[in-house]
């Protein structure tokens, strides 16, 4: 095999279809023909370095996702706020403290608009530039339309070379991902279905779970940054909460092949979880444009028909001696029916929220006044005002936003200022090598000095012997240029840090050598710049959080978990009409949105994890299942549906209190930095105390509002579960159908109730 072939082989081996070359030479296009024509064709070369630069700061330090034709729409919308920085950076180069101050402001600015979506995420560096490039001397306010006339045409040769150079196709959307779990969640609803409806009907339990593989293609780790739907507004937020509410209904279906041994056929539950495959079929099918948008009264009018059923059922009673084989079989029916419904309510919060994503009508909100606004209070809402509440949930030192926008403000005004003050001569290389080398942290940000100082290093040493050995023949810098740039901007990427700062190094003294003559100090200049830069932005994020997102991770899950205990006291209050302060459930809700950005942030860190380190996304889970599975109770249930029998209702809000206990006793360890305790006495004693509650309530009459004791306690239940996962190894789970009383094995006696569960086995792990 040839040379070439290897080189080639290789390549695409670390470039499958060759994504990174493509773009490369878009940039390096667009960049060349923007310079050459305005610093040869027109004699402007501030027209022509704002031009190669303004096409490197959006294709280079950008990452803008999507196809072609969305990638062109990005770049035609950001040239305005283009305009602004360049005009703002222009007319502060005055004095070195109003640059500063006005890189402070806009630094924030632009670090802390990221919290709006990943796209903004992804211009971030590339519109810092835009401001850090002419806010440096000579100050010359006059030179303001060639430097704008500059930036628009690099970003509009960009713009074409986008769509005529190997226009990249759209990426799978999040939409098809949806659709495709969706599809396969309706797959798993009918098989359970089949089971419950009698052991001719019934599938061996070992059969692969068709949702497993589809649903794993919703989690954001394999979704592509800039494909997120993470944005503030409408359509994303209900494409979020239709992947939770997905999410919830295929781990309520999971639960159910746990009962129905023991359930026995039951021809009403498989009849509800028939209409709740079709509903998730329907939404499958409508999250995508240009298909009709699911229903959701036929999913409400099952739930109501199988609520009707059940409770004209006749409850069998305990027998004077241990256990009765006809009340555990009750048991696990009133149970196994208490599951269905809520796969079946996650069903139809799924319809809900993808009406929402085609901006369709939705049904009026029926969450009770009191726990106002509801899970969809964002629908109808105007866009401007949901991106306010983004931003303003966010303006809060806890958030790792407002963290990381005061982090790089601050580093880059100090960048500035200590440019201004030593009067570099390219100071601006200061400030991109602090915007290019500062991490989250500050283990990151140590992590890449040395492979930065070295490639800067390198490439200085190949810039002075280019520069002493060519000096200042114009024409060469200009034929090799392209080259440069594209051997640049692809090594770069595909080799590392160290590669893209020795071969940018080169680049930069190409086209400064065309500008005015240069020396081999120039090479000497760019590496003390990229050592300031560098120094500035360890000191950064030595100073400010630097640890990251690892701390806030470790307050926002202890948060998480302590308003998950008083969204499920306030939740179990409403229903039995105990008095409710209000507004715990809508603040578990908040903290739950706040602990998922901490937690995005905290996976893009590099921590060393100790074996015995928190289950984060268990802790999460176990959140979000409480949030979810509240809302919906409250949706379907009346408030003070429980009052009438004040024994269950007082019952209830202890077996509350017990699980808010076990909840806030699982934050306070993670707070206190100590292991989840798989034998902590308050989830043993939840969960046994839950096992009573289901196996009790056969002995309630045949009325709607007594069964929904049954549901409250399933719910109870399958939190506590989730919980149990933080605390309990993978050895020791059980399915969550064991916190029924097992068979052969009596229930505690009334007025007592055990420290640990019956059956003597650790709590089970979340089916998420």
């Amino acid at each position: 095999m040839s040379r070439t072939r290897v080189l080639v082989d290789r390549l695409l081996a670390r470039d499958p279809g060759l994504k990174t070359v493509h773009r490369a030479v878009r940039v390096s296009l667009a960049a060349c023909a923007g310079f050459y024509s305005c610093r040869y064709g027109l004699g402007q070369p501030v027209a022509g370095t704002y031009a190669l630069f303004g096409a490197i700061s959006v294709g280079v330090l950008s990452r803008i996702g999507g196809g072609s034709r969305a990638r062109v729409r990005t770049l035609l919308l950001v040239l305005p706020a283009t305009w602004v920085l360049v005009s703002l950076g222009t007319l502060l180069a005055v004095r070195t403290w109003a640059a500063a101050l006005g890189m402070l402001a806009v630094g924030f600015a632009v670090a802390f608009a990221t919290v709006g979506g990943p796209r903004l995420v992804g211009l971030a560096n590339g519109l810092q530039l835009f401001y850090i490039l002419p806010c440096f001397p000579p100050y010359a306010p006059d030179d303001l339309p060639q430097r704008l006339a500059g930036v628009t045409l690099g970003i509009v040769l960009l713009a074409a070379a986008e769509l005529l150079l190997w226009p990249a196709p759209p990426p799978v959307d999040y939409r098809d991902r949806l659709a495709r779990a969706a599809a396969a969640v309706a797959a798993l609803a009918d098989r359970t279905a089949a089971r419950c409806e009698g052991p001719t009907a019934r599938r061996p339990a070992a059969d692969p779970d068709p949702s497993a593989e589809p649903m794993a293609e919703l989690r954001l780790s394999r979704i592509p940054l800039l494909e997120r739907p993470a944005s503030a507004g409408a359509t994303d937020r209900a494409l979020t909460q239709a992947a939770t509410a997905l999410r919830h209904t295929r781990t309520q279906l999971l639960r159910i092949g746990r009962f129905t041994d023991r359930a026995g056929p039951d021809p009403e539950a498989a009849t509800l979880l028939h209409a709740t495959a079709e509903a998730v079929r329907e939404s499958a099918a409508g999250v995508r444009p240009g298909r009709p948008a699911p229903a959701v009264p036929p999913i409400e009018a099952a739930v109501a028909a199988f609520e009707e059923q059940r409770a004209a059922a006749v409850h069998p009673f305990t027998a004077p001696d241990g256990r009765d084989p006809v009340q555990d079989r009750a048991a696990a029916r009133l149970a196994l029916g208490s599951i269905a419904l809520e796969a079946a309510e996650g069903a139809r919060f799924l319809a809900l929220a993808v009406r929402i994503s085609r901006r369709a009508p939705v049904p009026p909100d029926r969450t009770p006044p009191a726990e106002r606004p509801g899970p969809f209070w964002y629908a109808g809402r105007p866009a401007a005002r949901l991106w306010w509440n983004r931003f303003r949930y966010n303006l809060t030192p806890r958030s790792v936003y407002f963290q990381n926008a005061l982090r790089t403000a601050a580093a880059l005004a100090a960048a500035r200022t200590v440019a201004g003050s030593l009067d570099l001569a390219h100071g601006f290389w200061v400030l991109l090598a602090t915007l290019t080398l500062m991490r989250t942290t500050a283990a990151d940000t140590r992590m890449t000095l040395r492979p930065a100082l070295t490639g800067t290093l390198c490439g200085a040493a190949a810039t002075a012997v280019m520069l002493v050995l060519v000096g200042d023949r114009h024409l060469f810098y200009a034929v090799v240029l392209p080259v440069a740039m594209l051997v640049a901007f692809t090594v770069g990427p595909l080799l590392g840090l160290a590669w893209a700062q020795g071969t940018f190094t080169v680049v930069v003294a190409m086209v400064f050598a065309q500008l005015a003559p240069a020396g081999w100090r120039l090479a000497e200049t760019r590496l003390l710049d990229v050592a300031t830069g560098a120094a500035v932005g360890t000191l950064a994020g030595l100073c400010a959080w630097p640890r990251g997102g690892g701390r806030e991770l470790r307050r926002r899950t202890a948060e998480l978990l302590a308003d998950s205990a008083a969204a499920i006291r306030e939740t179990v209050a409403v229903l039995t009409g105990a008095p409710a302060s209000g507004g715990a459930l809508r603040q578990a809700r908040v903290t739950a949105v706040l602990t998922e950005a901490t937690y995005a942030q905290y996976r893009s860190e590099h921590h060393d994890t100790p074996p015995d380190g928190p289950d984060w996304q268990a802790a999460q889970l176990a959140g979000l299942h409480t949030v979810r599975g509240a809302e919906q109770l409250l949706a379907r249930i009346a408030p003070e549906s429980l009052a009438p029998w004040p024994d269950t209702s007082g019952s209830l809000a202890r077996d509350a209190d017990r699980a808010a206990a076990a909840f806030r006793g699982q934050g306070a360890a993670l707070l206190a930095g100590r292991p989840a305790d798989p034998a902590d006495p308050l989830l043993a004693e939840a969960r046994t105390v839950l096992t009573d509650e289901r196996t009790t309530a056969t002995l309630l009459p045949a009325d709607p509002a007594a069964l929904h004791a049954v549901d409250l306690a399933v719910w109870l239940g399958g939190v506590i579960d989730d919980l149990a996962a933080l605390a309990a190894p993978a050895a020791d789970a059980v399915p969550s159908g064991a916190a029924v009383s097992p068979p052969g094995r009596p229930p505690a006696p009334p007025g007592r109730r055990p420290a640990v569960p019956p059956d003597g086995t650790g709590p089970p792990r979340s089916p998420w």
